[in-house]
């Protein structure tokens, strides 16, 4: 499937019309390269099942998560209230994002500054598709019996509770899910979080996501599920790191599903 459709919602409301859903892609899945796959991986999802739904395009700015958590109040909230300027202009009710952060900050900083949203997370809005039966993976067989291991982000999975919905989606690929010593609320931390993405880390003796891709490869899998763009970084930076990036390969959940739709 080479064409997809991307709506956006400046030219959706022009015509009168409002989406279902609006997919926030988030500053990693509108400009890194790598992300912008997972990106184009949910947009195929979504036309395919025919959900009706837009994006901000170049209305969207960043949440203000970095911003926050780097400690400058401020400019989060510069940055908040824009998007809820935005956001409630065009009466959004409904958001999907394929960002722990960007989901994190919409659903529960947010609200105490004006935007009151339903927010859900790509891996739960792709397990409720499964469950409706509007993705059916048909062509799973490419993952049939192939070791997978699922990292949990800590903005999912610690701050929100979400362990359940990203590893329902994984069984349905007919693989074997094999779990990390750390996993779930026990899980570790892949090192970006808190701003630490964008700057390098304090000299110890060992990077965290390198001390997180060794749990990954001790499992013996040869793709790493992730949810979330920031994770999905430090993890492939661990896999070169450790020589085994053409061995071992980290996916995001959308990806796969893709890849099981056969949209890619």
């Amino acid at each position: 499937m080479s064409e997809y459709k991307i709506p956006v919602m400046a030219e959706l409301a022009a015509e009168g019309k409002t989406p279902e859903v609006l997919f926030w892609v988030g500053c990693a899945g509108s400009y890194d390269t790598r992300a912008q796959q997972v990106t184009l991986s949910m947009v195929k999802i979504l036309n395919k099942v025919g959900i009706n739904f837009a994006v901000l395009g170049t209305e969207e700015g960043c949440t203000g998560d970095p911003a926050k958590r780097a400690g400058n109040e401020f400019l989060f909230q510069m940055q908040a209230i824009s998007n809820i300027e935005t956001l409630n202009m065009y009466g959004i009710q409904k958001i999907i994002t394929a960002c722990p952060h960007c989901f994190n900050t919409l659903k529960n900083e947010y609200p105490e500054l004006g935007g009151n949203y339903e927010v859900i997370h790509h891996s739960t809005y792709i397990q409720q598709l499964i469950d409706e039966g509007k993705i059916k993976l048909t062509d799973a067989s490419e993952f049939k019996g192939k070791k997978i291991t699922y990292h949990d982000s800590c903005y999912l999975g610690r701050a929100n509770n979400i362990y359940e919905a990203p590893r329902k989606v994984l069984e349905k690929l007919d693989a074997d899910l094999v779990e990390m010593k750390r996993c779930r609320s026990k899980g570790l931390c892949c090192g970006a979080g808190g701003s630490q993405m964008f700057k390098e880390p304090e000299q110890g003796k060992k990077d965290i996501n390198i001390e997180r891709i060794e749990d990954a490869l001790e499992t013996g899998a040869k793709v790493i599920a992730a949810a979330c763009p920031f994770c999905m970084t430090m993890l492939t930076d661990g896999t070169k790191f450790k020589e085994k990036e053409h061995e071992v390969k980290v996916y995001d959940i959308a990806e796969l599903v893709a890849k099981a739709e056969g949209l890619t």
